[in-house]
C-alpha cells in the first residue's frame, strides 16, 4: 500500500488518481494511524522550503515519517520541495532540513543565459542517467519530464545522484540514498513517463 502524505502541500489527489488508474492500492495519509497501513510513502511538495518544513512539523507526522524510513526501512519518494527538504538547508529560507543527504538547496544560477532564460525553470526538460536504478525501469535516457522550480538540490556526494538535468547549469533530477528517493520534477504532470516513475516506485 502506497501512502501519500497530506501535510498541506502538493498535488495529492492527482498522484492518488494515477495509482487508482493503475489499480495500485494507495491511501492519502491524514492521520497517524494511516502510517500503520502502508508499505512505502510519497512526500509531495509545492512551494517554499520553509513552508514545507513548517507544515510538516505542524502536521505532527515528522517523527512517524522518520520511524518508518529509518527504523522500519520503508521506501519514501520526495517530490520537488518534498525532495529538497531532505537536505541540510536552503538558501531560500532559514529552516533546517531533515539532513538525510549531504546536500544544500541553492538558487539556480542562470550565469550567462539570463537574457534567454527566466526563473522558475518551468516546463519540459530531459533527464540524463548517471546510473541505473529500478525507479527508471522502462524509461529511456534523455526522456522528458515536467519541472517547476527556482532552487536545486546541490548534492556533495555524487554517488547519491541517479540522473541530472540541465537548465543553464546541471543539477540532480533524481537522487537516492538507501530507501530514500527524491525527484525534482513532477510525475503527476509528466504524462506517461511520470506514471511509469510512480508505478516503478510502487514495485521497489
Amino acid at each position: 500500500m502506497i501512502g501519500i502524505i497530506d501535510y498541506g502541500l502538493g498535488n495529492i489527489k492527482a498522484i492518488s488518481n494515477i495509482y487508482d488508474k493503475l489499480k495500485i492500492k494507495n491511501i492519502i495519509i491524514r492521520s497517524k494511524e494511516d502510517f500503520e497501513k502502508i508499505s512505502s510513502m510519497i512526500l509531495p511538495g509545492v512551494g517554499s522550503f520553509d513552508s514545507a518544513i513548517n507544515l510538516l512539523i505542524k502536521s505532527k507526522y515528522l517523527e512517524l515519517i522518520k520511524i518508518n524510513v529509518h527504523e522500519k526501512k520503508k521506501n519514501i519518494l520526495g517530490i520537488c520541495v518534498g525532495m529538497q527538504i531532505f537536505s541540510h538547508k536552503s538558501s531560500e529560507g532559514n529552516s533546517s532540513g531533515l539532513n538525510w543527504f549531504d546536500a544544500d538547496v541553492k538558487k539556480i544560477n542562470l550565469q550567462n543565459d539570463s537574457k534567454k532564460m527566466r526563473l522558475p525553470h518551468m516546463g519540459w526538460n530531459s533527464i540524463n542517467f548517471l546510473k541505473n536504478d529500478h525507479l527508471l525501469r522502462d524509461i529511456k535516457d534523455g526522456e522528458y519530464f515536467y519541472f517547476c522550480h527556482s532552487y536545486y538540490f546541490s548534492c556533495n556526494n555524487k554517488k547519491d545522484i541517479i540522473s541530472e538535468t540541465k537548465f543553464s547549469q546541471k543539477f540532480p533530477s533524481i537522487i537516492k540514498k538507501d530507501n530514500i528517493y527524491g525527484i525534482q520534477f513532477h510525475p503527476e504532470k509528466s504524462h506517461d513517463n511520470g506514471v511509469k516513475i510512480l508505478e516503478n516506485f510502487s514495485k521497489l
